[in-house]
């Protein structure tokens, strides 16, 4: 990994504000109100199940949602709390307290912001399909999962955070169903799946609130023996106030216990805020600088713990509401900030009043929609090694945690990657006649004689540790008899690791010793460097690194021929 000298940070805004028109903000600032509407549900939601109070979502909404339109390499990303982080930030919080959760998410805007400053956006976007699909649908099967509690009314307390203990206290409690409660959930939760059958544009989630909520409070006042939990009742009356600014301590200590889940935050929050961009770059046509993209991701998980807030990344439903509600630019995402700001300061009196189970059918709807079991299904007629990636990531989300599921999930994707690269890396062995052309496009056929003595061996792919030690034992099995020239063949070679350069040159020293002469052929200009580098050049006899095969032949049968007259006994 090298820093190229070059900062790749040029925030969207920018440009935009430099051919703004009245037209243009017309747009943003309807879709920038309809977007905070339909965010304003959500960051209460994400925030409640992420084991903070509602206050919070809210704020993380418009603090993170302004930092990341202002900062970001999208024009029409919308950030905020999602779904994702639940499970990661529930169980921060559980271990290492709001303290933890707030140097654990300043950690992770440190990561993203080294991750643009070294140019990984694009790197990050290849993270492999089944590992993302993987742990989305593990986080989604763990958010239903945090939810029955307050949807069935069960009123449990000490809840086990671990999936199966979860499931055996539901389980054991279904005799403590609470019917009203359960009512708000299912009307609550019938609204959500209707309302976009009769208008898209409609914010599912946000009338469900409204209609629910108004229900209930009037039912409440007819029948005070009807009794359902409220936002105000399990937080008290909630604060109108944005929460002033506030440090916290780091040391070495903290760092060392934290840095795991901040790791698993940044490339949480990377993953998909860039695949949140890719998909509004498919419907909006434009591109998303995606270096610029994680550093402004960076600032704004920087900026929202010092708020008390929890971490932020793009939100692709979010997005889309912006994008299809004529969103163009990031001023949009600016406005949805701001709305939710005035909701902040003016209604959240109202908000108190929200139904407990009416949030926890927001989320199962939420939890649906990230499951993406049409996706999965699918992936299970792939190659079994995605299966695998996909079944291992998914299983290790639901049963330990996340950290766990990215770390093993990529090392399982890399070790498969490496496989099927070996498996594709050919080693050919060619004696007497080659074909020069061969393997290429060129139409024109130049055979070489290729003198007795000579062998050539052709590597077709990378030449790192795996084919190193596979091209080491091939070159000791292949030749029944010695040869007096080994020309290896590297033309298709894009590049060498450090293993595949130790092999080599413990293959040079050994074929010295035993009298082999060892030409290199087609070396392009980066392995060229990287071998000089290493001290190959100084180990090689004269002119034995050719830029081209028909010059490495001449040699090679030069050489054969001047050995085979002092050593007439020599066979092929």
């Amino acid at each position: 990994m090298t820093f190229s000298g070059t900062i790749d940070f040029r925030p969207k805004l920018l440009d935009a504000l430099r051919h703004y028109s009245f037209g243009k903000f017309k747009a943003d600032l309807i879709a920038g109100i309809v977007v905070g509407i339909v965010a304003l549900p959500l960051a209460i939601a994400f925030g409640i199940a992420s084991g903070v109070s509602p206050t919070v979502g809210l704020v993380t909404a418009i603090i993170g949602g302004f930092m990341v339109s202002a900062f970001g390499g999208n024009s029409v990303q919308i950030g905020g709390p999602t779904g994702a982080f639940i499970v990661i930030v529930y169980n921060i919080i559980a271990t290492f307290g709001l303290q933890g959760l707030a140097i654990a998410t300043f950690m992770a805007g440190l990561i993203l912001v080294l991750l643009g400053l070294f140019h990984l956006g694009t790197v990050i976007k290849f993270i492999p399909y089944p590992i993302v699909v993987g742990f989305t649908a593990g986080i989604a099967l763990t958010i239903f999962s945090t939810q029955i509690n307050d949807f069935l009314g069960l009123g449990l307390t000490g809840v086990p955070s671990e999936f199966i203990p979860k499931w055996g206290v539901y389980f054991s409690n279904l005799s403590r169903i609470d019917w009203p409660t359960l009512v708000v959930g299912l009307v609550s939760l019938m609204i959500i799946i209707v309302t976009p059958k009769i208008s898209k544009r409609l914010p599912g989630a946000l009338i469900a609130i409204i209609i629910v909520t108004a229900v209930v409070y009037f039912i409440k006042s007819v029948m005070p023996e009807f009794d359902v939990e409220t936002i105000g009742r399990r937080f008290g009356k909630l604060s109108t106030d944005i929460p002033e600014p506030h440090g916290f301590e780091l040391n070495m200590a903290t760092i060392n216990r934290l840095l795991p889940s901040a790791f698993t935050i940044a490339i949480l929050g990377a993953i998909e805020s860039l695949l949140s961009a890719t998909v509004a770059d498919g419907v909006t046509g434009s591109h998303t600088r995606s270096n610029t993209e994680l550093i402004g991701q960076g600032i704004a998980n920087i900026t929202v713990p010092f708020f008390g807030g929890i971490p932020v990344t793009g939100a692709i439903a979010r997005t889309m509401t912006n994008i299809t509600n004529g969103g163009r630019t990031p001023v949009a995402g600016i406005i949805h900030a701001c709305v939710l700001s005035l909701i902040f300061l003016f209604l959240m009196p109202l908000i108190n009043l929200v139904p407990m189970a009416c949030l926890a059918a927001v989320l199962i709807v939420v939890a649906y929609n990230m499951s993406g079991w049409r996706t999965v299904l699918a992936i299970f007629h792939n190659p079994k090694s995605d299966i695998s990636v996909l079944v291992v990531t998914f299983l290790l989300t639901v049963v330990f945690d996340l950290t766990i599921a990215i770390e093993i999930g990529l090392l399982l994707a890399i070790i498969l990657f490496l496989r099927r690269v070996m498996e594709n890396t050919a080693i050919k062995v060619y004696s007497d006649k080659l074909d020069v052309a061969e393997g290429s496009e060129v139409s024109t056929h130049e055979v070489l004689n290729v003198a007795r003595g000579v062998e050539v061996y052709e590597i077709d792919g990378p030449f790192f540790f795996g084919v190193a030690t596979k091209f080491d034992e091939l070159m000791r099995t292949s030749m029944v008899d010695r040869p007096v020239v080994r020309i290896i063949r590297m033309r298709k070679v894009p590049f060498i690791d450090s293993t595949g350069i130790h092999n080599l040159e413990i293959l040079i020293h050994s074929a010295h010793k035993e009298g082999i002469h060892i030409v290199l052929s087609g070396v392009n200009p980066g392995v060229r460097h990287d071998l000089d580098a290493a001290g190959i050049d100084k180990i090689m006899v004269g002119d034995h690194i050719c830029d081209h095969i028909t010059k490495a032949v001449e040699v090679a049968n030069k050489i054969a021929e001047n050995e085979q007259k002092w050593t007439p006994n020599v066979k092929k």
